[in-house]
């Protein structure tokens, strides 16, 4: 019978198998690792919040929330949206558990994320992110810190040669209040050329208009002012820092003009990694500083910087051979009943020992063999109605090919 459109993979979700999920688990814990190294711990928050903590954030024009969001009412009539992104979950956390006391602090978390965009090549209604948050610190070489655990993440995952790094600023709210104001005046007289959604934008938030994928407004925005001309002294000086960090550090840069991001609460450093091995979706990790967002959630003045990366856009940059191949220390085959019952005692104790194993149950033999050398076992159990009457171990090392018959504790010392 042929499967019903209902019992199929919604549109924009994937079956993560265990290949992909094994090479997911290892880009996940080199991350993990490594920020172990810079001083992060792990956090987990639901996968659902009350929409405003989103909204709120995000900002109610940005296409995230705008186009982007699942939002739906719950039973007891409150809406909540599934996480779109990881950082104002977290900053919700952080007032609603009243972690102001405990500042600075530094936060890794991994899961998934969702979002309702056109499916396409890397891009997931359902997708998956690895991501930091560093509170507390106002320097501009927390910033640094910041790059550089993600410049050392992509070259532990072999990419630190295809991904490059690009910066820009969004100076401080002074800075940014200013070039809001030089936007709204050259945008406004075209205001009638620009598409229905940044004509919208035009109102509520007009550096949002740099984020336009549509021809007509990407046009315009080749003539509009630069932020560099709005800026004050600090937020050059801020950025003169970030930049003297990197290159202190080694880490090679571009400045690029036109990134922005769409987010109400970035400030100054925004930053992404880009690589042109993912056609359109080029930007493998992205970030930036948020010194508005916490009190914009009703908490304290609370500097913070962060930044995301998608691990299905990591998976497929990342090589095959980075990732360790799964060894199975013994292949338990049963010859026949006898043996079969004998095959539980014998993998119950390879297992007390930690050793992986594997009992095969279907088969002749030879197939059972074939198939423990197909799983790259290092040895094969073999268990026939002598082996167990005896309480002995027919062993085979699959590597020489030498084989023997073992009491099992002297089975067991040899693995």
């Amino acid at each position: 019978m042929p499967m019903t459109k209902s019992l199929q993979r919604v549109r924009g979700t994937q079956d993560i198998l265990p290949e992909l999920e094994i090479k997911f688990h290892w880009i996940r814990e080199q991350a993990r690792s490594l920020g172990n190294k810079y001083g992060f711990s792990a956090i987990e928050t639901p996968i659902f919040e009350m929409s405003e903590v989103f909204h709120r954030t995000l900002g109610e024009t940005s296409d995230m929330v705008h186009k982007e969001t699942y939002t739906f009412l719950d039973r007891g009539g409150d809406s909540v949206t599934l996480r779109p992104e990881g950082t104002a979950g977290i900053a919700r956390a952080f007032v609603s558990e009243g972690l102001a006391q405990k500042l600075p602090l530094k936060f890794f978390y991994s899961g998934p994320m969702f979002r309702y965009e056109r499916p396409q090549k890397g891009r997931y209604r359902q997708f998956h992110q690895i991501g930091i948050e560093n509170l507390g610190y106002d320097h501009p070489f927390s910033d640094v810190e910041t790059i550089h655990y993600a410049f050392q993440l992509l070259k532990i995952l072999g990419l630190q040669s295809s991904c490059k790094l690009h910066i820009n600023t969004l100076g401080d709210a002074e800075s940014r209040a200013q070039y809001r104001e030089s936007l709204v005046q050259y945008f406004s007289k075209f205001k009638s050329e620009l598409s229905s959604d940044s004509q919208l934008r035009l109102e509520k938030n007009p550096l949002r208009i740099l984020d336009s994928k549509d021809a007509a407004d990407r046009k315009l925005i080749e003539g509009c002012p630069k932020m560099q001309a709005s800026m004050n002294d600090h937020s050059k000086k801020f950025f003169e820092q970030i930049q003297l960090g990197l290159t202190q550090l080694e880490i090679p840069f571009t400045v690029d003009e036109k990134l922005v991001r769409g987010i109400d609460y970035y400030t100054h450093t925004v930053f992404e990694f880009i690589t042109d091995q993912l056609g359109a979706q080029g930007t493998v990790l992205a970030g930036g500083r948020y010194d508005g967002l916490i009190q914009m959630m009703g908490g304290p003045a609370t500097p913070g910087v962060g930044w995301a990366a998608g691990l299905e856009r990591l998976a497929e940059l990342v090589s095959q051979d980075l990732i360790p191949k799964t060894i199975l220390d013994v292949a338990i085959i049963p010859a026949d009943e006898a043996g079969e019952a004998w095959a539980l005692t014998v993998a119950s104790e390879l297992r007390k020992q930690n050793k992986n194993c594997e009992i095969l149950w279907n088969g002749q033999v030879g197939k059972k063999m074939k198939k423990a050398a197909g799983m790259n076992a290092r040895f094969a159990f073999i268990l026939g109605s002598s082996e167990a009457s005896q309480k002995m171990v027919a062993v085979k090392n699959m590597g020489t090919g030498q084989q023997s018959t073992e009491a099992l504790d002297a089975a067991l010392r040899m693995i």
